[in-house]
């Protein structure tokens, strides 16, 4: 190594040969200087964000698809065949070389699993949501994850809430308001007040509510944790998404061996005749979806911060209303719009509150104290650490 140094040092000295003599490096022009490097495609979140909103489109309006059927119920099922789809199509892509990612260890899927019954638990409660309530109300729901993953990120992550970020959060309860109310006026309106198909309407509305607030609770879980297990395996997107998904397999096909039922009238109830082929297009469609989206949710999760990957899905909670109102029944009334709109906003309000946020020194936080840093800063440190 050093003699290599020596004979660099002797080759700048001697300068450029020229026929028989040597210019001199001082006479020799310059070399000009290099392009200013640019940023990595890896580190910038416009293309993971992206990516996030349209599979998460993707996701939502073929799940719903495959959910509207009259009396569909194996879900466990529905989340096994998504899972089965997943593993085949990367192993598929790892075998062609087109991808890589670690090959199966039985530690690290020790130290994954937790992650993995949340994913588990957040995928579950989002289908049974789906189920009973229409899109545009289930994507205004689920800004209300936004609120639980900020507060976690307080406790468990040194983040903070600004003034400007706490009004946010009411316009997300406001809008949550909205529209269940008018989903529940719609209800009454349709079928009486005093039948008992307005009834049994408004007790499906409330089960997709309750189904409603255990997906929030999951979802919050599952991005803080997996955040936490990330930094504490080193993953990959594409481990990730490996291990999420060969780890929910057989969960979810031993949940719906015993708990769904799988004889001929309730498989004829799921898949009629006349839907059965397209229902089963719909879900391995459903399953390479997933791949999309859970490649590009880890891979915001790791460009971005969790709150941040959290305020893109309310952004992008609009064109997924729409994609409701426009393929699926989903009643169009003035109280509706106005949920989806102050949803929206909400989310606008909330993305200028993070932008201000970190653009000046934290002062004045609600509702803690003042921490040394952001979340997404203390996310940075502890990977450099690791």
């Amino acid at each position: 190594m050093s003699d290599d140094k020596k004979r660099d040092d002797f080759t700048v000295e001697m300068g450029e040969r020229k026929g028989s003599h040597y210019d001199s490096p001082l006479n020799s022009p310059r070399p000009a200087a290099p392009p200013p490097p640019m940023a990595p495609a890896a580190g910038n979140p416009i293309l993971p964000v992206l990516s996030y909103c349209g599979s998460s489109i993707l996701m939502t309006v073929t799940n719903k698809f495959v959910l509207s059927g009259s009396g569909f119920n194996l879900n466990f099922f529905l989340l096994a065949v998504q899972s089965i789809v997943c593993v085949v199509a990367i192993q598929t892509c790892k075998t062609s070389n087109l991808i890589t990612y670690r090959d199966f260890n039985s530690d690290e899927a020790r130290k994954w699993f937790p992650v993995s019954l949340l994913l588990i638990g957040t995928i579950y409660t989002s289908t049974k949501a789906l189920q009973y309530l229409s899109i545009p109300v289930y994507t205004i729901f689920k800004n209300l994850t936004i609120i639980l993953i900020a507060y976690g990120e307080v406790l468990w992550f040194g983040g903070s809430v600004t003034g400007m970020a706490l009004f946010s959060f009411g316009l997300m309860v406001l809008s949550s308001v909205i529209a269940a109310w008018a989903d529940v006026q719609h209800a009454l309106q349709s079928f009486g007040h005093e039948t008992d198909a307005a009834s049994a309407k408004v007790s499906t509305l409330n089960a997709g509510y309750m189904w409603m607030m255990f997906n929030c609770i999951c979802s919050a879980a599952y991005v803080l944790g997996m955040r936490k297990r990330i930094k504490l395996t080193n993953f990959k997107d594409f481990d990730t998404m490996f291990y999420n998904n060969v780890l929910s397999i057989p969960i979810l096909l031993v949940c719906s061996l015993f708990l769904e039922n799988w004889s001929s009238e309730n498989l004829n109830v799921n898949f009629p005749p006349d839907r059965r082929n397209n229902l089963i297009l719909a879900m391995i469609f459903s399953g390479l979806s997933s791949v999309f989206i859970s490649y590009t949710s880890a891979w915001c999760v790791r460009v971005t911060s969790s709150t941040t990957y959290s305020m893109v899905g309310a952004l992008n909670k609009l064109p997924i209303a729409l994609s409701g109102l426009i393929f699926f029944d989903a009643p169009v009334t003035i109280p509706s719009v106005s949920a989806i709109a102050v949803g929206f906003v909400s989310g606008i309000v909330y993305a200028l509150a993070k932008v201000k946020q970190g653009s000046k020194p934290k002062t004045g936080v609600l509702p803690t104290t003042n921490p040394p840093m952001s979340a997404s800063s203390q996310s940075a440190r502890d990977s450099f650490k690791s």
